[in-house]
């Protein structure tokens, strides 16, 4: 649980997030009891540690995670006990505006019910001591047993194991959803993607599952360049200070698809020139609030340029999810190689250490 945001690092001393036994009641109408079986560590999660992006708190964090359904509220339809599932940290309720223009992760009702702290119904399910905690996205996945709402909620094969599961709820579902939804990247483009954390390694492993002829990585860290290699990519970049000259020589003046995933506007600026006539930048990094873009307003038009974020993987979970798992099945999207720890929950605030330092890929927690 976390109770402040904006304790000094690192973690391991200053010991923001605690491990601590709450209440939790059972789960309400269209709500289900999960046991999380892992949860993936993300800087979603180290930007509310950190103060960056403000949420209720105390707060028990976490929105990656895969676990059995033990239980299921009054309504539930589609899942029972015993079910693997994945969870999504956007309820969506299928019918507000962008939910039925198929645009389920900008959902109306799900958006401000994880900017409430709640869950979909508005309800809070965890408290202490008779005080209220708030849910972090609807999932609060650093628990051993979470109530979700069922729009959280996408059930996947048993053979998948925990660890690996969790992933398709956050890093796989962004990054590959960067690439083939938002970006809708054709056999032949040519993609660069800046930032190797999970998100960022995964569009690369979208890019290659798309077709890509080229596929051109680009982090400050060599151990995440190497495994870029070993992933697929074609040619990597590094803290070169002409980044976007190299970039641009290796794509033959830009290329069609550029993804961001660092969340930083600096970086952000340097995809967007890396991108070639006609071609589209998708951010899905989060930067701080009060950070601003500028850029070449001409480009947009005289260059038939796009620049859109992807929130989520501009997906709808119920059908991505399931494609997504299959291709991992089949062989032909690796995630598994994104998880570089396992860990315990008691070594959370470690993990968070080393998830900022860049020391890691995807940690997930076993449970």
């Amino acid at each position: 649980m976390l109770r402040e945001s904006g304790r000094p690092r690192p973690y391991a001393h200053s010991r923001p997030l605690e491990v601590v036994e709450l209440e939790l009641a059972g789960p309400g109408p269209g709500e289900i009891l999960v046991r999380i079986g892992a949860a993936g560590l993300c800087h979603s999660d180290l930007s509310v540690i950190d103060g960056s992006r403000p949420r209720p708190l105390p707060m028990v964090l976490g929105h990656e995670a895969a676990g059995e359904v033990v239980e299921t509220g009054a309504g539930v339809e589609g899942l029972s006990p015993g079910d693997h599932v994945v969870l999504t940290f956007v309820p969506a309720c299928g019918a507000c505006g962008p939910c039925r223009a198929g645009r389920p992760a900008l959902c109306e009702p799900g958006a401000a019910a994880n900017k409430a702290g709640s869950l979909f119904s508005g309800a809070h399910r965890w408290n202490e001591d008779g005080r209220v905690v708030n849910h972090h996205l609807g999932v609060s996945a650093f628990a051993d047993h979470v109530v979700a709402s069922e729009h959280s909620a996408v059930r996947v094969p048993e053979s998948l194991p925990f660890e690996v599961a969790a992933l398709f709820g956050c890093a796989v579902l962004t990054g590959v959803g960067a690439v083939v939804n938002a970006a809708a990247a054709r056999p032949g483009d040519r993609v660069v993607v800046f930032g190797l954390g999970g998100v960022g390694l995964a569009a690369l492993l979208g890019a290659t599952l798309a077709g890509a002829e080229r596929v051109i990585a680009v982090d400050v860290v060599p151990s995440k360049l190497e495994l870029a290699r070993s992933l697929g990519a074609t040619a990597v970049a590094g803290d070169d200070p002409d980044l976007v000259a190299a970039i641009r020589t290796l794509t033959d003046g830009g290329a069609e698809v550029v993804i961001e995933a660092v969340g930083d506007e600096r970086v952000l600026a340097d995809a967007y020139a890396s991108t070639a006539r006609g071609g589209t930048t998708v951010t899905v990094g989060l930067p701080d609030p009060s950070k601003m873009l500028s850029i070449p307003a001409l480009s947009l038009t005289a260059d038939e340029r796009t620049l859109k974020g992807s929130y989520l993987g501009s997906s709808v979970p119920d059908r991505d999810i399931p494609k997504l798992v299959a291709h991992f099945l089949d062989g032909a999207l690796p995630v598994d190689r994104l998880l570089t720890h396992r860990i315990v929950l008691d070594q959370i605030n470690e993990g968070f250490d080393r998830l900022a330092d860049g020391d890691a890929v995807r940690q997930a927690i076993v449970f």
